[in-house]
């Protein structure tokens, strides 16, 4: 069983910064791609950064710019760096993994999520 716990949330000014971390216990080469989400009150969750196996990147346009996402593999950690927060990306933030149990056997787990608080 592959388990991801977050960390690093909290509560920021506008304009701050944090650092998410998504600890991956498993092989973390297994993994692709790696996701970091998001979800506000009374809205559906959404996506805001993949990581992909080869080390390609994407991010939608409200957070491109502002957010990366990168992996540390000796420490089977994938983080979500946030600048220039706003207000707007107040939300609880979740990282997900596709994970390969087998070959062809794909299977997709979530970590419990961080609150992430912008204050303006």
């Amino acid at each position: 069983q592959v388990q991801l716990v977050e960390s690093g949330g909290g509560l920021v000014q506008e304009g701050g910064s944090l650092r998410l971390s998504c600890a991956v216990s498993g092989d973390i080469f297994r993994i692709n791609p790696m996701g970091w989400y998001r979800q506000a009150p009374g809205k559906q969750r959404e996506l805001v950064a993949t990581l992909a196996s080869g080390g390609s990147t994407d991010y939608p346009d409200s957070v491109k710019g502002r957010f990366t996402i990168s992996r540390d593999n000796t420490k089977n950690t994938v983080y979500l760096q946030m600048n220039s927060l706003k207000p707007e990306d107040t939300a609880v933030y979740y990282c997900n993994a596709n994970y390969e149990m087998s070959p062809r056997h794909w299977q997709s787990f979530w970590g419990q999520g961080t609150q992430v608080t912008v204050s303006s």
